[in-house]
């Protein structure tokens, strides 16, 4: 009894340490992130201070274009899964309850195929193939 309390505590705290790294940590504005990018190429390269400035509206003006592509991207993820809501309402209302379950069960199937064992498949994953020559 006293050995699976144990593990049980054990296993809550790894749980919670999980849960606490994955959490999302503000992303800094561009003013920030140049501002830091600039100082380590002025500390790792001794960049004077006519260089500091210019690296630093260099790094500027690119984070601000990241930013805003950035702000871009999710705009258009945001437009797309409403897009796809809006399509699956629609389907909804069209098929009867049977023809909806068997959808369903026919997209659950296709999922299982693209993947192996329902596991979702990151590229570190996989085992690398080995070239031809």
């Amino acid at each position: 009894m006293k050995k699976w309390i144990i593990g049980a505590a054990l296993l809550v705290f790894t749980s919670l340490q999980l849960a606490a790294q994955q959490e999302r940590k503000p992303q800094p504005n561009p003013e920030e992130r140049a501002k830091k990018i600039t100082e380590r190429m002025a500390m790792e390269l001794g960049l004077s201070e006519d260089q500091k400035s210019q690296i630093l509206a260099l790094n500027l003006d690119q984070a601000k274009k990241r930013q805003a592509e950035m702000e871009q991207e999710a705009a258009e993820r945001t437009a797309r899964m409403e897009e796809m809501k809006t399509h699956r309402e629609q389907i909804d209302a069209i098929l009867t309850e049977e023809q909806l379950s068997k959808w369903e069960e026919i997209k659950m199937e296709q999922r299982e195929k693209r993947r192996p064992g329902g596991e979702v498949h990151r590229r570190g994953d996989l085992p690398r193939q080995k070239r031809e020559n």
